[in-house]
């Protein structure tokens, strides 16, 4: 699918990733239309020039497809609250497994090329027998929302096989950066800095050395657009290949803030893995993709941001 002016849907668009993707695809010259129904999406997160459908994934579709005529979708709409899976899981199937579902469906009548689905790497694979984990590894999630996940790139497989419909699946790490807002425990550097900022103390959930793998939005961006150019339809884990305990991200969050604020502790959560950490070389090797913000400097671009939005409302 390469050249300029693809029309592009890109589902949850207005949330923290998917705004992030659609501002870099606008750039690029592609036309760009978004589906979000603002549960955890912000109206302010979309761009002007992107046409937008305030609409749920399980709500009829076909309207949106035949006004757009997509060539690429680039489906990130999703309940991504791994805590709320466990308590909720039939609400987690229905929009993962469902609206997936229904999204596919309609990227098969309305003959659309290809899929890039934003996937999971840290709540895929549950507790790892290595890390970082490749794509070889057992895939054995703990939580509904890993196991809605994966559901989701079997049915895209099956719809490759079945239609000719391509798909690119990117496994995410834990990605940070500005726009993030602290929902669920992927956000935490959201929910340090906010709170730091404020003045208030910090919980960690556990003794701080449970591991995550960070990884900025701008590199996430970056693989997004590699793979809607790439010839390659398969499975690909992001991530930098680096365990962070909960105590060292409170630090590097800490030191971007400027606080000398001590954390308090908290029993862990139910569903979540001990450690993960994700091995990318396949997504190196194949589709030439490698992070590249360093994760102080990354910390410091969202504190600036979130530091920025406090200033501003305070104004």
């Amino acid at each position: 699918m390469k050249g300029c002016g693809l029309r592009i849907l890109v589902t949850g668009g207005a949330g923290f990733i998917g705004s992030h993707v659609c501002d870099r695809l606008l750039s690029l010259g592609h036309v760009v239309s978004i589906i979000d129904n603002l549960s955890t999406g912000k109206r302010e997160n979309v761009p002007p020039a992107a046409h937008f459908y305030e609409i749920d994934l399980n709500s009829p579709l076909d309207e949106v497809f035949a006004q757009e005529s997509p060539e690429a979708v680039v489906h990130h709409a999703a309940h991504i609250n791994v805590t709320q899976s466990v308590v909720r899981p039939g609400y987690d199937a229905t929009v993962n497994i469902l609206g997936s579902l229904n999204l596919l469906e309609r990227c098969r009548e309305h003959h659309v090329q290809r899929v890039i689905y934003a996937g999971t790497g840290g709540a895929l694979f549950g507790e790892p027998d290595y890390v970082p984990v490749d794509e070889g590894h057992p895939v054995n999630p703990i939580s509904p929302y890993g196991v809605s996940k994966h559901t989701v790139e079997h049915y895209l497989f099956s719809y490759r096989e079945n239609h000719g419909l391509d798909y690119t699946v990117l496994r995410y790490p834990n990605v940070y950066g500005p726009r993030q807002d602290p929902h669920g425990e992927a956000g935490v550097v959201a929910i340090f800095a906010l709170q730091l900022l404020k003045g208030e103390r910090p919980v960690i959930f556990g003794d701080g050395s449970k591991t995550r793998d960070y990884c900025y939005v701008g590199d996430i961006v970056n693989a997004n657009v590699i793979a809607l150019n790439s010839a390659h339809s398969d499975v690909y884990n992001l991530g930098r290949g680096i365990e962070v305990s909960d105590l060292e991200i409170f630090e590097a969050v800490r030191n971007a803030v400027g606080s000398v604020i001590e954390p308090t502790y908290a029993p862990v959560r139910p569903g979540e893995v001990e450690h993960i950490a994700l091995d990318a070389s396949k997504a190196e090797k194949e589709l030439g993709w490698t992070w590249t913000v360093d994760l102080n400097e990354g910390v410091a671009e969202a504190v600036a941001f979130y530091r920025a939005r406090i200033e501003k409302n305070r104004a």
